[in-house]
């Protein structure tokens, strides 16, 4: 259960000096305002730092950064996916900071090595498969779904999304390229439609038989489940998960995460946010309303994270992800994933 009380979050940070009602914090994210506005909320009760909140697409608000320069008004960039986070330390827009709250309760594979940037929540990409045609113990592993036993049974979106360059890249980590670049050539032969969509779309093809096995983020059909459009609903309800490669590296699993950018002129109230983002209160809300898989051990998940069982998941430092995305994606290309 949350604990309540915007004072708990006071003493939990040490908030030993005096905060005027006039400090800020302004905040460019990806995610959706409301995925992260009510824990932005209760900061801003519990510190008194006003945040000002621009959200927008993720590779549109890296542009903007771009652009904006040494001018920007931001002090925090909120994005997801590892890659997107790895793009803007290249670029030079975010900076270290060396914060011992978040050192100790995000593991180092889920943060930058240089600490320019921190995972704040965990989304899973597991296989899910249609419950009516497929059995479970016909599954293994991502590389299995080359096999051709699965020849015209497999949906999955574009390589042009960011997920799918991010665990190609994941395999590039664990295997010499050759081998990836074979998997990825038998792989496309299997595709039961030309990619199109994103993650809910494959999730309703394979309900709706056009495929039998796709990957997609444990974060999506959560949505799916707890929403309110009932057709998604009853596709959700034909899917269920299969947690590969859990006889070696693991699950591929990704991030949403946060960094503070290099101009920042509100950095201790930046610094104080991601804090609070990583607290254990702020972690359950992760975990209960999002059905997020928490960074912070110890943090209890919703009980529909917790039906879908533990799994052990691949622990490649992440920032490994962005450093072979050029590779996974040239791959990619040239197997004819588009």
């Amino acid at each position: 259960m949350l604990k309540p009380t915007t004072l708990i979050f006071a003493l939990m940070f040490s908030l030993s000096s005096v905060i005027t009602s006039a400090s800020e914090v302004n905040i460019y994210s990806a995610r959706k305002e409301m995925l992260i506005k009510p824990l932005l909320d209760q900061f801003t009760q519990a510190t008194d730092i006003k945040v000002n909140l621009v959200t927008g697409k993720a590779d549109a608000l890296l542009a903007r950064l771009l652009n904006e320069g040494k001018l920007t008004p931001a002090d925090v960039l909120l994005t997801t996916d590892a890659g997107r986070l790895y793009r803007a330390k290249q670029a030079g827009m975010l900076q270290s900071v060396d914060s011992s709250y978040l050192n100790q309760h995000i593991p180092a594979y889920l943060r930058d090595i240089d600490n320019q940037w921190f995972g704040l929540s965990t989304r899973a990409r597991p296989i899910m498969y249609s419950t009516d045609r497929v059995k479970p113990e016909s599954l293994s592993t991502y590389e299995a779904l080359a096999q051709p036993e699965f020849k015209g049974k497999v949906c999955i979106r574009s390589s042009s999304n960011i997920y799918n360059q991010s665990l190609v890249a994941s395999m590039l980590a664990a295997d010499e390229a050759a081998k990836t670049g074979q998997f990825l050539q038998d792989f496309v032969k299997n595709f039961a439609q030309p990619p199109k969509g994103g993650d809910r779309d494959q999730i309703k093809a394979v309900a709706n038989g056009i495929c039998d096995v796709t990957i997609a983020n444990t974060y999506y059909l959560a949505g799916m489940i707890n929403g309110n459009n009932k057709d998604q609903q009853e596709a959700a309800a034909k899917i269920s998960i299969f947690w590969p490669n859990q006889g070696g590296r693991g699950t591929h699993v990704n991030i949403s995460g946060a960094g503070i950018i290099k101009s920042s002129k509100n950095r201790a109230a930046a610094v104080k946010l991601l804090e609070f983002l990583a607290s254990e209160e702020a972690q359950a809300w992760y975990a209960q309303t999002n059905n997020e898989y928490p960074v912070r051990q110890g943090v209890a998940y919703s009980p529909l994270l917790e039906s879908w069982g533990t799994f052990k998941a691949d622990q490649i430092n992440l920032s490994r992800l962005g450093e072979l995305n050029a590779q996974a994606v040239k791959l990619m290309d040239k197997a004819g994933w588009r």
